[in-house]
Protein backbone atom coordinates (compact mmCIF):
# COMPACT_ATOMS: atom_id res chain seq x y z
CA UNK A 1 0.00 0.00 0.00
CA UNK A 2 0.83 3.58 -0.69
CA UNK A 3 0.58 6.78 0.77
CA UNK A 4 -1.48 9.27 -1.00
CA UNK A 5 -0.45 13.11 -1.07
CA UNK A 6 -3.23 13.70 1.53
CA UNK A 7 -1.00 11.14 3.66
CA UNK A 8 -3.90 8.64 3.61
CA UNK A 9 -3.25 5.19 3.19
CA UNK A 10 -4.97 3.77 -0.07
CA UNK A 11 -7.05 1.17 0.31
CA UNK A 12 -5.76 -2.22 -1.00
CA UNK A 13 -8.29 -2.68 -4.37
CA UNK A 14 -10.54 -0.10 -2.26
CA UNK A 15 -11.03 -2.30 0.33
CA UNK A 16 -11.60 -1.21 4.20
CA UNK A 17 -8.85 0.60 5.84
CA UNK A 18 -9.10 3.04 8.21
CA UNK A 19 -8.45 6.62 7.86
CA UNK A 20 -4.47 7.17 9.55
CA UNK A 21 -3.12 10.37 11.10
CA UNK A 22 -3.31 12.83 8.51
CA UNK A 23 -7.51 13.14 8.94
CA UNK A 24 -6.15 14.08 12.74
CA UNK A 25 -8.73 14.97 15.40
CA UNK A 26 -11.71 14.05 12.88
CA UNK A 27 -10.64 9.87 13.61
CA UNK A 28 -12.08 10.58 17.51
CA UNK A 29 -15.46 11.73 17.90
CA UNK A 30 -14.34 13.16 21.39
CA UNK A 31 -11.59 15.25 19.87
CA UNK A 32 -12.06 19.21 19.20
CA UNK A 33 -10.48 21.75 17.06
CA UNK A 34 -11.33 25.21 16.29
CA UNK A 35 -11.62 24.93 12.31
CA UNK A 36 -11.72 22.19 9.78
CA UNK A 37 -9.17 21.87 6.93
CA UNK A 38 -10.16 23.84 4.02
CA UNK A 39 -10.46 20.96 1.75
CA UNK A 40 -12.46 18.69 3.72
CA UNK A 41 -16.35 19.37 5.14
CA UNK A 42 -17.30 17.78 8.32
CA UNK A 43 -20.66 17.33 9.23
CA UNK A 44 -22.13 15.74 13.08
CA UNK A 45 -24.83 13.33 12.47
CA UNK A 46 -26.72 10.43 13.94
CA UNK A 47 -26.18 7.45 12.00
CA UNK A 48 -26.64 4.61 13.95
CA UNK A 49 -29.06 2.38 11.53
CA UNK A 50 -25.79 1.88 9.18
CA UNK A 51 -25.62 -1.82 8.68
CA UNK A 52 -23.90 -2.37 5.43
CA UNK A 53 -22.10 -0.91 2.87
CA UNK A 54 -23.82 -3.41 0.29
CA UNK A 55 -26.06 -1.23 -1.82
CA UNK A 56 -27.97 -4.81 -2.98
CA UNK A 57 -28.75 -5.39 1.20
CA UNK A 58 -28.23 -1.58 2.54
CA UNK A 59 -31.94 -0.31 3.22
CA UNK A 60 -30.86 2.20 5.57
CA UNK A 61 -31.64 5.97 5.56
CA UNK A 62 -27.81 6.80 6.54
CA UNK A 63 -26.82 4.60 3.97
CA UNK A 64 -28.74 6.04 1.73
CA UNK A 65 -26.75 9.30 1.59
CA UNK A 66 -23.17 7.65 1.76
CA UNK A 67 -24.64 4.87 -1.22
CA UNK A 68 -25.88 8.40 -3.20
CA UNK A 69 -22.81 10.17 -3.30
CA UNK A 70 -20.79 6.86 -3.96
CA UNK A 71 -22.77 5.48 -6.88
CA UNK A 72 -23.60 5.75 -10.40
CA UNK A 73 -26.76 3.70 -11.28
CA UNK A 74 -28.26 4.22 -14.57
CA UNK A 75 -30.60 7.06 -13.72
CA UNK A 76 -31.23 9.60 -11.21
CA UNK A 77 -33.58 11.98 -9.77
CA UNK A 78 -33.18 15.60 -11.38
CA UNK A 79 -32.03 17.50 -8.55
CA UNK A 80 -34.09 20.60 -9.66
CA UNK A 81 -37.16 18.53 -10.52
CA UNK A 82 -38.16 15.16 -8.75
CA UNK A 83 -40.69 14.28 -10.89
CA UNK A 84 -38.02 13.73 -13.49
CA UNK A 85 -35.23 11.42 -14.30
CA UNK A 86 -32.01 12.25 -15.67
CA UNK A 87 -29.21 9.86 -17.44
CA UNK A 88 -26.59 8.93 -14.64
CA UNK A 89 -24.24 5.94 -16.19
CA UNK A 90 -26.83 5.69 -19.10
CA UNK A 91 -26.71 8.88 -21.60
CA UNK A 92 -30.18 7.29 -23.23
CA UNK A 93 -33.07 5.07 -23.14
CA UNK A 94 -36.14 3.93 -25.40
CA UNK A 95 -39.39 2.24 -23.72
CA UNK A 96 -40.72 -0.39 -26.23
CA UNK A 97 -44.53 -0.03 -27.79
CA UNK A 98 -45.27 -2.85 -25.49
CA UNK A 99 -44.00 -1.40 -22.71
CA UNK A 100 -42.21 -4.59 -22.02
CA UNK A 101 -38.70 -3.51 -22.85
CA UNK A 102 -36.06 -1.11 -21.88
CA UNK A 103 -33.28 -0.38 -23.75
CA UNK A 104 -30.09 2.01 -22.07
CA UNK A 105 -27.14 3.06 -23.92
CA UNK A 106 -23.95 2.96 -21.61
CA UNK A 107 -21.93 6.44 -21.87
CA UNK A 108 -18.60 5.56 -23.38
CA UNK A 109 -14.90 6.12 -21.03
CA UNK A 110 -16.75 6.03 -17.56
CA UNK A 111 -14.60 3.83 -15.00
CA UNK A 112 -14.59 2.56 -11.44
CA UNK A 113 -12.62 4.15 -8.68
CA UNK A 114 -10.44 1.23 -9.30
CA UNK A 115 -9.58 2.11 -12.54
CA UNK A 116 -11.69 -1.09 -14.02
CA UNK A 117 -13.83 0.18 -16.98
CA UNK A 118 -17.87 0.10 -16.49
CA UNK A 119 -19.67 -1.58 -19.12
CA UNK A 120 -22.83 -2.31 -19.64
CA UNK A 121 -21.64 -5.93 -18.15
CA UNK A 122 -21.16 -4.43 -14.85
CA UNK A 123 -24.61 -2.51 -14.95
CA UNK A 124 -26.21 -6.17 -15.74
CA UNK A 125 -23.95 -7.97 -13.19
CA UNK A 126 -25.41 -5.40 -10.15
CA UNK A 127 -28.89 -5.99 -11.20
CA UNK A 128 -28.24 -10.04 -11.40
CA UNK A 129 -26.14 -9.92 -8.08
CA UNK A 130 -28.89 -8.17 -6.44
CA UNK A 131 -32.17 -9.97 -6.90
CA UNK A 132 -29.33 -13.59 -6.54
CA UNK A 133 -28.60 -12.11 -3.39
CA UNK A 134 -32.54 -11.37 -1.77
CA UNK A 135 -31.82 -8.98 0.99
CA UNK A 136 -34.85 -6.74 2.01
CA UNK A 137 -34.27 -4.17 -0.91
CA UNK A 138 -34.69 -6.64 -4.03
CA UNK A 139 -38.54 -6.41 -3.99
CA UNK A 140 -37.76 -3.24 -5.81
CA UNK A 141 -36.38 -5.28 -8.96
CA UNK A 142 -38.26 -8.32 -8.12
CA UNK A 143 -41.86 -6.95 -8.70
CA UNK A 144 -40.95 -6.68 -12.08
CA UNK A 145 -40.94 -10.37 -12.41
CA UNK A 146 -37.71 -11.00 -11.59
CA UNK A 147 -36.61 -13.91 -9.32
CA UNK A 148 -33.19 -15.68 -9.23
CA UNK A 149 -33.62 -18.17 -11.59
CA UNK A 150 -35.00 -15.86 -14.62
CA UNK A 151 -32.68 -12.41 -14.11
CA UNK A 152 -29.76 -13.87 -16.07
CA UNK A 153 -32.60 -13.74 -19.24
CA UNK A 154 -34.46 -10.43 -17.77
CA UNK A 155 -31.34 -8.20 -17.88
CA UNK A 156 -28.87 -8.57 -20.71
CA UNK A 157 -25.62 -6.66 -21.44
CA UNK A 158 -25.91 -7.15 -25.74
CA UNK A 159 -22.79 -5.11 -26.02
CA UNK A 160 -20.23 -3.50 -23.95
CA UNK A 161 -22.56 -0.44 -23.94
CA UNK A 162 -26.10 -1.54 -24.42
CA UNK A 163 -28.67 -2.82 -21.46
CA UNK A 164 -31.54 -4.53 -22.32
CA UNK A 165 -34.26 -5.06 -19.22
CA UNK A 166 -37.32 -6.94 -19.84
CA UNK A 167 -40.50 -6.73 -17.19
CA UNK A 168 -43.24 -8.91 -17.29
CA UNK A 169 -45.95 -6.07 -17.53
CA UNK A 170 -46.68 -3.12 -19.25
CA UNK A 171 -45.87 -0.46 -16.02
CA UNK A 172 -46.13 2.99 -16.13
CA UNK A 173 -42.61 3.67 -17.46
CA UNK A 174 -41.84 6.54 -14.69
CA UNK A 175 -42.75 3.66 -12.49
CA UNK A 176 -39.76 1.32 -13.94
CA UNK A 177 -37.44 4.55 -14.67
CA UNK A 178 -37.83 5.23 -10.72
CA UNK A 179 -37.50 2.14 -9.84
CA UNK A 180 -33.98 2.12 -11.53
CA UNK A 181 -32.60 5.42 -9.24
CA UNK A 182 -32.77 3.53 -5.99
CA UNK A 183 -29.64 2.59 -4.01
CA UNK A 184 -30.30 -1.51 -4.96
CA UNK A 185 -29.25 0.08 -8.47
CA UNK A 186 -26.57 0.80 -7.72
CA UNK A 187 -23.65 -0.42 -10.04
CA UNK A 188 -20.98 -1.77 -8.54
CA UNK A 189 -17.39 -3.20 -10.21
CA UNK A 190 -18.06 -6.64 -11.04
CA UNK A 191 -14.30 -7.47 -11.45
CA UNK A 192 -13.29 -5.73 -8.25
CA UNK A 193 -16.04 -7.50 -6.33
CA UNK A 194 -15.55 -11.13 -8.24
CA UNK A 195 -12.01 -10.88 -7.12
CA UNK A 196 -13.42 -10.55 -3.24
CA UNK A 197 -16.47 -13.14 -3.77
CA UNK A 198 -16.06 -16.42 -1.63
CA UNK A 199 -18.01 -20.11 -2.26
CA UNK A 200 -19.72 -17.89 -5.25
CA UNK A 201 -21.62 -15.41 -3.02
CA UNK A 202 -21.05 -12.19 -4.98
CA UNK A 203 -18.68 -10.79 -2.61
CA UNK A 204 -21.58 -10.20 -0.27
CA UNK A 205 -19.25 -10.95 2.79
CA UNK A 206 -16.97 -8.42 1.40
CA UNK A 207 -18.82 -5.59 0.44
CA UNK A 208 -20.55 -4.97 3.47
CA UNK A 209 -17.42 -2.78 5.10
CA UNK A 210 -15.86 -2.38 1.35
CA UNK A 211 -16.70 0.00 -1.73
CA UNK A 212 -16.74 -0.73 -5.53
CA UNK A 213 -18.36 2.15 -7.10
CA UNK A 214 -17.69 5.13 -9.71
CA UNK A 215 -19.44 7.94 -7.95
CA UNK A 216 -18.32 11.20 -7.34
CA UNK A 217 -16.79 10.37 -3.85
CA UNK A 218 -15.13 6.79 -2.66
CA UNK A 219 -16.41 5.21 0.47
CA UNK A 220 -12.96 5.60 2.46
CA UNK A 221 -13.65 4.85 5.70
CA UNK A 222 -16.72 3.60 8.07
CA UNK A 223 -16.49 2.69 11.63
CA UNK A 224 -20.05 1.92 12.97
CA UNK A 225 -21.21 5.54 15.32
CA UNK A 226 -17.48 6.60 15.03
CA UNK A 227 -17.16 8.09 11.64
CA UNK A 228 -17.75 7.95 7.86
CA UNK A 229 -14.66 9.17 5.06
CA UNK A 230 -15.82 9.93 1.75
CA UNK A 231 -13.07 11.13 -0.60
CA UNK A 232 -12.98 12.68 -3.83
CA UNK A 233 -12.81 10.08 -6.52
CA UNK A 234 -10.26 11.51 -9.42
CA UNK A 235 -11.54 8.51 -11.74
CA UNK A 236 -15.27 10.14 -11.78
CA UNK A 237 -16.94 11.26 -15.19
CA UNK A 238 -18.35 14.52 -14.23
CA UNK A 239 -17.25 17.18 -12.17
CA UNK A 240 -15.07 16.08 -9.80
CA UNK A 241 -15.74 16.89 -6.25
CA UNK A 242 -14.64 20.59 -5.47
CA UNK A 243 -13.70 19.56 -1.91
CA UNK A 244 -11.07 16.93 -0.84
CA UNK A 245 -13.21 14.76 1.25
CA UNK A 246 -16.59 14.37 3.48
CA UNK A 247 -16.22 12.91 7.12
CA UNK A 248 -19.31 12.65 8.88
CA UNK A 249 -18.52 12.63 12.36
CA UNK A 250 -21.01 10.28 14.49
CA UNK A 251 -22.96 12.96 17.09
CA UNK A 252 -25.42 11.78 18.86
CA UNK A 253 -26.40 14.91 20.82
CA UNK A 254 -28.80 17.75 19.35
CA UNK A 255 -27.08 19.99 21.97
CA UNK A 256 -23.29 18.58 21.48
CA UNK A 257 -23.74 19.31 17.30
CA UNK A 258 -25.05 22.85 17.75
CA UNK A 259 -22.24 23.40 20.78
CA UNK A 260 -19.62 22.23 17.84
CA UNK A 261 -21.17 24.09 14.86
CA UNK A 262 -20.60 27.03 16.60
CA UNK A 263 -17.34 26.68 17.66
CA UNK A 264 -16.48 25.60 13.80
CA UNK A 265 -15.18 22.04 15.04
CA UNK A 266 -18.15 21.36 12.34
CA UNK A 267 -18.96 22.51 9.25
CA UNK A 268 -22.64 21.09 9.37
CA UNK A 269 -25.16 19.82 12.37
CA UNK A 270 -27.42 17.34 10.64
CA UNK A 271 -29.56 16.37 13.75
CA UNK A 272 -30.75 19.92 15.86
CA UNK A 273 -33.79 19.47 17.56
CA UNK A 274 -36.38 22.34 17.79
CA UNK A 275 -35.07 24.21 20.45
CA UNK A 276 -31.14 24.00 19.33
CA UNK A 277 -32.71 24.98 15.64
CA UNK A 278 -34.37 27.88 17.26
CA UNK A 279 -30.73 28.84 19.05
CA UNK A 280 -28.78 28.71 15.76
CA UNK A 281 -31.04 31.37 14.09
CA UNK A 282 -29.95 33.57 16.12
CA UNK A 283 -26.07 32.85 15.79
CA UNK A 284 -23.85 34.94 13.20
CA UNK A 285 -22.03 32.90 10.74
CA UNK A 286 -24.29 29.99 10.75
CA UNK A 287 -27.35 29.41 7.96
CA UNK A 288 -30.36 26.55 7.41
CA UNK A 289 -30.76 24.49 4.43
CA UNK A 290 -34.49 22.35 5.03
CA UNK A 291 -36.63 20.21 2.44
CA UNK A 292 -39.40 18.11 2.80
CA UNK A 293 -38.62 14.83 2.80
CA UNK A 294 -40.25 11.88 1.32
CA UNK A 295 -40.39 10.41 4.87
CA UNK A 296 -42.99 9.44 6.97
CA UNK A 297 -42.76 9.01 11.05
CA UNK A 298 -45.17 6.31 12.52
CA UNK A 299 -45.76 3.69 14.68
CA UNK A 300 -47.32 0.44 13.75
CA UNK A 301 -48.95 -2.50 15.55
CA UNK A 302 -47.48 -5.97 15.05
CA UNK A 303 -50.52 -8.16 14.34
CA UNK A 304 -49.09 -11.66 15.88
CA UNK A 305 -49.85 -9.89 18.82
CA UNK A 306 -53.55 -11.12 19.65
CA UNK A 307 -54.45 -7.84 21.32
CA UNK A 308 -53.33 -5.79 18.86
CA UNK A 309 -54.88 -7.46 15.95
CA UNK A 310 -58.39 -6.64 17.48
CA UNK A 311 -59.86 -3.85 14.65
CA UNK A 312 -61.11 -1.88 18.17
CA UNK A 313 -57.62 -1.59 19.41
CA UNK A 314 -55.33 -0.55 16.17
CA UNK A 315 -58.73 1.97 16.60
CA UNK A 316 -58.94 3.44 19.49
CA UNK A 317 -54.57 3.52 19.73
CA UNK A 318 -55.02 5.96 17.01
CA UNK A 319 -57.29 8.35 19.13
CA UNK A 320 -54.33 7.97 22.05
CA UNK A 321 -52.03 10.10 20.40
CA UNK A 322 -51.74 14.14 21.05
CA UNK A 323 -50.89 14.57 17.47
CA UNK A 324 -51.08 18.73 17.69
CA UNK A 325 -48.98 18.45 20.92
CA UNK A 326 -46.04 16.63 19.07
CA UNK A 327 -46.66 18.40 16.41
CA UNK A 328 -45.89 21.82 17.97
CA UNK A 329 -43.07 20.99 20.35
CA UNK A 330 -41.28 17.86 19.97
CA UNK A 331 -41.51 18.26 16.02
CA UNK A 332 -41.24 21.87 15.15
CA UNK A 333 -39.09 22.80 12.53
CA UNK A 334 -38.34 19.33 11.40
CA UNK A 335 -41.86 18.20 10.17
CA UNK A 336 -45.56 18.79 9.89
CA UNK A 337 -48.19 16.73 10.80
CA UNK A 338 -49.62 13.82 8.41
CA UNK A 339 -51.81 10.66 9.02
CA UNK A 340 -51.16 9.11 5.49
CA UNK A 341 -48.63 6.98 4.15
CA UNK A 342 -48.09 8.63 1.44
CA UNK A 343 -46.00 11.72 1.89
CA UNK A 344 -46.91 15.32 0.15
CA UNK A 345 -45.57 15.65 -3.13
CA UNK A 346 -45.98 11.98 -4.51
CA UNK A 347 -48.89 11.08 -7.18
CA UNK A 348 -52.60 10.49 -5.12
CA UNK A 349 -51.06 11.58 -1.80
CA UNK A 350 -54.17 12.69 0.78
CA UNK A 351 -53.73 15.23 3.37
CA UNK A 352 -56.91 13.78 5.11
CA UNK A 353 -55.94 13.52 9.16
CA UNK A 354 -59.06 12.17 11.00
CA UNK A 355 -57.87 11.32 14.12
CA UNK A 356 -56.97 13.91 17.55
CA UNK A 357 -56.57 12.90 20.94
CA UNK A 358 -59.79 11.73 22.26
CA UNK A 359 -59.40 9.19 25.54
CA UNK A 360 -63.53 9.11 25.81
CA UNK A 361 -63.80 7.19 22.17
CA UNK A 362 -60.67 5.50 22.66
CA UNK A 363 -61.85 3.79 25.90
CA UNK A 364 -65.23 2.95 24.21
CA UNK A 365 -63.58 1.36 21.44
CA UNK A 366 -61.34 -0.80 24.09
CA UNK A 367 -64.27 -1.55 26.02
CA UNK A 368 -66.12 -2.97 23.02
CA UNK A 369 -62.37 -4.99 22.20
CA UNK A 370 -63.42 -6.35 25.92
CA UNK A 371 -60.58 -4.32 27.54
CA UNK A 372 -62.33 -2.29 29.49
CA UNK A 373 -59.25 -1.96 32.06
CA UNK A 374 -56.65 -1.20 29.36
CA UNK A 375 -53.72 -3.81 28.83
CA UNK A 376 -49.85 -3.65 28.87
CA UNK A 377 -47.49 -3.43 26.00
CA UNK A 378 -44.11 -2.28 24.41
CA UNK A 379 -42.56 -0.43 21.88
CA UNK A 380 -38.93 -0.62 20.45
CA UNK A 381 -37.36 3.08 20.23
CA UNK A 382 -34.35 4.34 18.91
CA UNK A 383 -32.43 6.09 21.15
CA UNK A 384 -32.25 9.18 19.41
CA UNK A 385 -34.44 12.41 18.94
CA UNK A 386 -37.15 12.86 18.12
CA UNK A 387 -38.93 9.44 18.55
CA UNK A 388 -37.77 9.37 22.22
CA UNK A 389 -40.14 12.36 23.02
CA UNK A 390 -42.35 10.84 20.37
CA UNK A 391 -42.52 7.28 22.77
CA UNK A 392 -42.61 8.89 25.85
CA UNK A 393 -45.92 11.42 24.75
CA UNK A 394 -47.28 8.55 23.14
CA UNK A 395 -46.24 6.29 26.85
CA UNK A 396 -48.41 9.18 28.47
CA UNK A 397 -51.55 9.63 26.44
CA UNK A 398 -51.74 6.01 26.35
CA UNK A 399 -52.04 5.98 29.96
CA UNK A 400 -55.16 7.73 30.18
CA UNK A 401 -57.13 5.14 28.60
CA UNK A 402 -55.01 2.41 30.90
CA UNK A 403 -52.75 0.84 27.79
CA UNK A 404 -49.76 0.42 30.01
CA UNK A 405 -46.61 1.04 27.23
CA UNK A 406 -43.46 0.17 28.21
CA UNK A 407 -40.46 2.39 25.98
CA UNK A 408 -37.63 -0.40 25.05
CA UNK A 409 -34.46 1.78 23.97
CA UNK A 410 -32.11 0.51 21.28
CA UNK A 411 -29.69 1.81 18.79
CA UNK A 412 -30.96 1.80 15.31
CA UNK A 413 -29.26 -1.38 15.00
CA UNK A 414 -30.93 -3.28 17.26
CA UNK A 415 -34.54 -2.00 16.91
CA UNK A 416 -34.39 -2.38 13.02
CA UNK A 417 -32.77 -6.32 13.56
CA UNK A 418 -36.06 -6.58 15.98
CA UNK A 419 -38.47 -5.05 13.88
CA UNK A 420 -37.50 -7.05 10.62
CA UNK A 421 -37.95 -10.17 12.85
CA UNK A 422 -41.38 -9.46 13.61
CA UNK A 423 -40.29 -9.85 17.28
CA UNK A 424 -41.87 -6.41 18.52
CA UNK A 425 -45.37 -5.35 19.78
CA UNK A 426 -45.10 -1.94 18.84
CA UNK A 427 -42.44 -0.34 17.19
CA UNK A 428 -41.46 3.71 15.78
CA UNK A 429 -40.08 4.82 12.97
CA UNK A 430 -39.28 6.79 9.83
CA UNK A 431 -40.19 5.11 6.48
CA UNK A 432 -38.31 7.04 3.48
CA UNK A 433 -38.95 6.59 -0.43
CA UNK A 434 -37.31 3.85 -2.26
CA UNK A 435 -38.20 5.65 -5.22
CA UNK A 436 -40.06 8.49 -6.21
CA UNK A 437 -43.22 6.88 -7.05
CA UNK A 438 -46.19 6.26 -4.99
CA UNK A 439 -45.70 2.79 -5.69
CA UNK A 440 -42.52 2.95 -2.96
CA UNK A 441 -44.75 3.29 -0.19
CA UNK A 442 -48.14 1.49 -1.05
CA UNK A 443 -46.32 -1.62 -2.09
CA UNK A 444 -44.51 -1.97 0.95
CA UNK A 445 -47.37 -0.51 3.76
CA UNK A 446 -50.51 -2.28 2.03
CA UNK A 447 -48.87 -4.74 0.22
CA UNK A 448 -47.86 -8.44 1.67
CA UNK A 449 -48.03 -11.23 -1.02
CA UNK A 450 -46.79 -13.82 1.55
CA UNK A 451 -47.16 -13.78 5.25
CA UNK A 452 -44.93 -16.34 5.97
CA UNK A 453 -42.22 -15.79 8.08
CA UNK A 454 -39.72 -17.03 5.33
CA UNK A 455 -41.45 -14.73 2.79
CA UNK A 456 -39.02 -13.13 0.32
CA UNK A 457 -41.33 -10.02 0.29
CA UNK A 458 -40.79 -8.48 3.54
CA UNK A 459 -42.77 -5.32 2.92
CA UNK A 460 -43.99 -3.15 6.22
CA UNK A 461 -46.84 -4.92 6.42
CA UNK A 462 -44.95 -8.17 6.43
CA UNK A 463 -42.74 -6.95 9.20
CA UNK A 464 -46.12 -6.59 11.42
CA UNK A 465 -47.95 -9.70 9.79
CA UNK A 466 -50.63 -8.12 8.46
CA UNK A 467 -52.81 -10.43 6.33
CA UNK A 468 -53.80 -8.25 3.53
CA UNK A 469 -54.61 -10.09 0.01
CA UNK A 470 -57.57 -7.67 -1.28
CA UNK A 471 -55.04 -4.68 -0.43
CA UNK A 472 -52.25 -6.40 -2.33
CA UNK A 473 -54.59 -7.00 -5.34
CA UNK A 474 -55.93 -2.86 -5.20
CA UNK A 475 -52.30 -1.95 -5.14
CA UNK A 476 -51.11 -4.42 -7.76
CA UNK A 477 -53.41 -2.97 -9.95
CA UNK A 478 -52.65 1.02 -9.47
CA UNK A 479 -48.94 0.52 -10.36
CA UNK A 480 -50.17 -1.06 -14.13
CA UNK A 481 -52.85 1.69 -14.13
CA UNK A 482 -51.57 4.44 -17.24
CA UNK A 483 -54.13 6.88 -17.12
CA UNK A 484 -52.59 9.08 -14.31
CA UNK A 485 -56.05 10.61 -13.12
CA UNK A 486 -57.19 6.96 -12.41
CA UNK A 487 -54.06 5.80 -10.56
CA UNK A 488 -53.98 8.76 -8.31
CA UNK A 489 -57.23 8.56 -7.38
CA UNK A 490 -56.73 4.49 -6.42
CA UNK A 491 -54.27 5.32 -4.36
CA UNK A 492 -56.11 8.13 -2.38
CA UNK A 493 -58.83 5.26 -1.97
CA UNK A 494 -55.74 2.98 -0.46
CA UNK A 495 -54.73 5.26 1.99
CA UNK A 496 -58.36 5.88 3.24
CA UNK A 497 -58.27 2.47 4.04
CA UNK A 498 -54.99 2.03 5.77
CA UNK A 499 -56.53 5.42 7.65
CA UNK A 500 -59.54 3.60 8.30
CA UNK A 501 -58.51 -0.15 9.33
CA UNK A 502 -54.60 -0.46 8.93
CA UNK A 503 -51.76 -1.45 11.81
CA UNK A 504 -50.50 2.07 11.25
CA UNK A 505 -49.98 5.52 13.11
CA UNK A 506 -48.92 8.09 10.92
CA UNK A 507 -47.55 10.82 12.69
CA UNK A 508 -46.02 13.63 10.89
CA UNK A 509 -44.05 14.09 7.39
CA UNK A 510 -40.11 14.77 7.96
CA UNK A 511 -38.84 18.30 6.98
CA UNK A 512 -34.96 17.83 7.24
CA UNK A 513 -33.18 21.06 8.65
CA UNK A 514 -29.18 21.03 8.69
CA UNK A 515 -27.20 23.77 10.18
CA UNK A 516 -24.12 24.94 8.20
CA UNK A 517 -21.58 27.55 8.83
CA UNK A 518 -21.42 30.46 6.20
CA UNK A 519 -18.07 29.72 4.41
CA UNK A 520 -20.12 26.72 3.03
CA UNK A 521 -21.41 26.63 -0.57
CA UNK A 522 -23.88 24.97 -1.95
CA UNK A 523 -25.45 22.82 0.84
CA UNK A 524 -28.43 21.43 -0.06
CA UNK A 525 -31.11 18.99 1.12
CA UNK A 526 -32.90 16.79 -1.28
CA UNK A 527 -36.23 15.41 -1.07
CA UNK A 528 -34.55 11.30 -0.22
CA UNK A 529 -31.96 11.07 1.74
CA UNK A 530 -29.88 9.21 -1.49
CA UNK A 531 -30.47 13.23 -3.36
CA UNK A 532 -28.48 15.00 0.04
CA UNK A 533 -25.55 15.84 -1.92
CA UNK A 534 -21.81 16.29 -0.45
CA UNK A 535 -19.56 15.77 -3.25
CA UNK A 536 -21.25 18.70 -5.34
CA UNK A 537 -20.04 21.19 -2.18
CA UNK A 538 -17.25 23.39 -1.64
CA UNK A 539 -15.65 26.24 0.84
CA UNK A 540 -14.46 29.72 0.71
Amino acid sequence: MIKNSAGIKSLNRFGYLAATAALGVFVSAAAVQAATPADTLVLGWTFDDMITLDPAESFELSTGEILGNTYDRLLRLDPNDASKVIGDAAESWEVSEDGLTYTFKIREGQKFASGNPLTAEDVAYSLIRAVKIDKSPSFILTQFGFTPDNIEEKVKATDANTLVITVDQSYAPSFVLNCLTADVASIVDKKLVEENAKDNDYGYGWLKTNYAGSGPMIVRDWRANEIIVLERNDNYRGDKSPLKRAIYRYVKESATQRLMLEKGDIDVARNLEPGDIDAVTKTDGISLSASPKGTVYYFSLNQKNETLAKPEVREALKYLVDYDAISSTLVKHIGVQHQTFLPKGLLGASDEKPYKLDVAKAKELLEKAGLKDGFSISMDVRSSQPVTGIAESIQQTFAQAGVKMEIIPGDGKQTLTKYRARKHDLYIGQWGTDYWDPNTNADTFASNPDNADDASAKTLAWRNAWDIPELTKETKAAVLERDTEKRAQMYVDLQKKLLDDGPFVVLFQQTEVAAYRNNVENYKLGVTFTTNSVYNVSKK
